[in-house]
């Protein structure tokens, strides 16, 4: 199961905690996994590219993990966070929490 854990501070997301695989195929063919990695790095792309914002980002292939902090996120990236979730929320709707689930902190 991918395990998204949404790190905020009231009502701002200062960054996420994506870890783990789905199980819903083998490796190099599981879409659920693909999808998830492919909004994941988007967001952090598109935070380095499109914003002055600061932010430290660890990442794992085997583990599945993108670890993403966010130091005073601007406007611009609370929008792209928030897309990638409402991305990652449709996944786990139209698949299945025993795929992707995600867990608000």
């Amino acid at each position: 199961m991918i395990r998204v854990i949404v790190k905020k501070q009231r009502d701002s997301i200062t960054g996420f905690h994506i870890e783990g695989h789905s199980g819903y195929a083998g490796h190099g063919s599981d879409i659920i996994c693909s999808a998830v990695s492919a909004l994941a790095i988007t967001c952090v792309n598109s935070i380095e590219e499109f914003t002055e914002d600061r932010f430290s980002v660890e990442t794992d292939e085997e583990r599945g993990l993108v670890d993403l902090e966010v130091i005073a996120a601007s406007a611009e990236t609370q929008l792209l966070l928030r897309s990638m979730l409402l991305g990652i929320q449709g996944i786990e709707t139209t698949y299945g929490s025993q795929y992707v689930m995600i867990i608000n902190r």
